[in-house]
């Protein structure tokens, strides 16, 4: 995973948006429109971004619920975005008014997709879904590399072609995008179907002066690059080859890389004008984002391990093919760590996506990943997930129970207006939502003010006083409308509370190695310890549930269980500074 990122000390500014009634409205976020994949020619060219938008696919756009007249008299506030090459937070101005051009750099296919890679995807999910509901039209562009130095080893491993395993991870990596809820980008390119872009970008910083030919190979030449290490902030003498790049001492510099490598025996290779070969690693996302984005687009993003070599590369390879190569913004996402240890396979750490999911539900690793800043480094820890999944079991619950409650009431004759402490409710975590998201994304602000909201559907629904409120019903509704939608552009509103709700339970008892069954013999066990005013037998098996994770609630109904944290990590939270 690389080194460690510095500490990030967030920040979070609240703007002065005035106070607001919201519309409310019960629109669920579907998945974009299906792109048709344009078929593209051999030439690379310098677009300008008014030429770029004519040419491209349209999004199809999610409105939330809002009417022109909504937009005129509530216009989307200003976004601002932390940009690594300025190292400073930036007002965001799209390029083109009202649409954004965003690139992110997928994954290696060559295995299954870690925690890591989760973390990148869903933190862009996230600002690709707030674009969206800020009414951008967005051309998302994530790439995978299914031609590759790490596939063509681990083909020969497994004695399989390597397009053909490339592509098979490249489904099984759309298969867990879609289980962590993020939406499909507009256009998902891959280097073994644009070999024509990459070499004629190739050609063209050949003939441009920056990048000189040794028996076959191409490499590029960073003495010829006066800007190299802009965005890194490396000195040029400090710069080594690379990830990816073996030492040759046929370069220049040992900080030349390479745009294409001469075919080895018993590898895939394309014909090109320096014989048969592949591309190297980076020209790969400078030619496919020019030839779905045009040179000069908004956003261009990945972990913060990309900024050097590969995004520094990238930068020098699009300027050097084209001047009026130009990307507004650079954004990075930090580190995951396990247990506080940097994650890799030699440590024992390393967990893929799927290992994390059959354990826990795949909304609470999505939860987990959006508690920190997107900027900063995130621990992941059993604790840590326990504690998410312990947290999205009560949003759904209370939305479940709010949800269900509604349902024995008829709303169609009910009042409009709504009580002014429930209105103030709403109209409070609309605006922390707003504020925070506006302000480079600050998720965990808008995770923390959930509560309010979902403490007031809880005191109507449960306590004497809720029970008795004017507009009870009304007010229900609003908060209930209110929460889905900002859920909803967080990817964690669930097809069904109910639904969601039944896996975590499933993911619970597997974690603690019981059946419902079991649990359910349990709880008639205690009830008739109980009856026989056996209380410290009672007691012993409320608390030998408790440390699996079970948590028994008694009720005058009787007695039902739900997920908890398991006591011994509630300790270690407790224990904790």
């Amino acid at each position: 995973m690389g080194t460690l990122l510095k500490c990030y000390r967030p920040f979070f500014l609240m703007l002065p948006y005035p106070a607001r009634t919201i519309q409310i409205r019960t629109n669920q976020l579907r998945p974009a429109g299906i792109f048709r994949r344009k078929k593209l020619g051999s030439v690379t060219r310098c677009f300008s971004a008014s030429s770029l938008w004519s040419s491209q696919p349209s999004v199809t756009e999610q409105s939330f619920g809002k009417s022109d007249g909504e937009r005129a008299r509530n216009p989307s506030p200003e976004l601002w975005l932390y940009n690594t090459m300025s190292k400073e937070r930036e007002l965001f101005k799209p390029k083109v008014e009202g649409k954004v051009g965003m690139y992110v750099c997928g994954v290696t296919a060559y295995d299954l997709s870690h925690i890591g890679h989760a973390r990148v995807y869903v933190n862009f999910d996230v600002l690709y879904r707030y674009l969206k509901h800020m009414e951008f039209e967005v051309s998302y562009v994530r790439n995978f590399t299914d031609v590759d130095d790490k596939i063509i080893a681990r083909a020969n491993e497994l004695g399989e072609d390597p397009i053909s395993l490339s592509q098979r991870y490249c489904e099984e990596f759309s298969q867990d995008m879609t289980t962590l809820h993020c939406l499909p980008p507009s256009v998902e390119p891959r280097v073994s179907e644009h070999m024509p872009q990459i070499i004629n970008m190739i050609e063209q910083i050949i003939n441009n002066g920056y990048a000189y030919i040794v028996d076959g190979d191409v490499y590029f030449d960073v003495e010829n690059f006066p800007e190299y290490g802009k965005l890194s902030g490396r000195d040029l003498q400090d710069n080594r080859a690379g990830e990816r790049v073996a030492v040759d001492s046929r370069k220049k510099n040992p900080a030349d890389f390479a745009l294409w490598k001469s075919a080895k025996p018993g590898e895939p290779f394309w014909e090109s004008p320096w014989g048969p070969g592949r591309p190297g690693w980076h020209i790969e996302c400078s030619a496919m984002s020019a030839a779905h984005l045009g040179h000069s687009f908004d956003i261009h993003g990945g972990g913060i391990d990309l900024v050097f070599p590969h995004h520094e590369n990238e930068i020098a390879q699009s300027c050097a093919a084209c001047k009026k190569s130009n990307i507004s913004l650079w954004m990075h996402n930090g580190f995951v760590t396990v247990d506080s240890e940097k994650m890799s396979k030699s440590l024992g750490n390393f967990f893929t996506i799927r290992q994390v999911v059959d354990v826990y539900h795949p909304l609470a690793l999505r939860y987990f990943l959006m508690g920190a800043h997107y900027r900063s480094p995130i621990n992941y820890s059993h604790v840590q997930l326990e504690s998410a999944s312990d947290r999205v079991f009560y949003i759904y619950e209370t939305l479940h129970e709010c949800e269900s409650f509604l349902c024995q009431h008829d709303l169609t004759n009910r009042k409009d207006s709504i009580p002014t402490d429930t209105l103030d409710i709403i109209n409070k975590f609309h605006d922390v939502f707003v504020a925070s998201m506006s302000d480079d994304l600050h998720t965990p602000v808008v995770l923390a003010a959930l509560s309010d909201p979902l403490k007031a559907i809880n005191d109507l629904l449960h306590t004497r006083q809720g029970r008795k409120r004017a507009l009870r019903i009304e007010s229900l509704s609003a908060l209930e409308k209110s929460i889905s939608n900002v859920l909803t552009v967080l990817g964690l509103m669930p097809a069904s509370y109910s639904e969601v709700l039944q896996q975590l339970n499933e993911k619970a008892l597997k974690r603690a190695n019981l059946t419902e069954e079991q649990v359910l013999e349990k709880i008639k066990e205690r009830a008739a310890a109980r009856m026989n005013k056996e209380y410290e037998k009672s007691d012993a098996i409320r608390n030998d549930l408790a440390v699996l994770g079970i948590a028994l609630k008694d009720s005058p109904d009787g007695t039902t269980w739900r997920p908890t944290i398991p006591l011994s990590l509630q300790e270690q939270q407790t224990a904790a500074p």
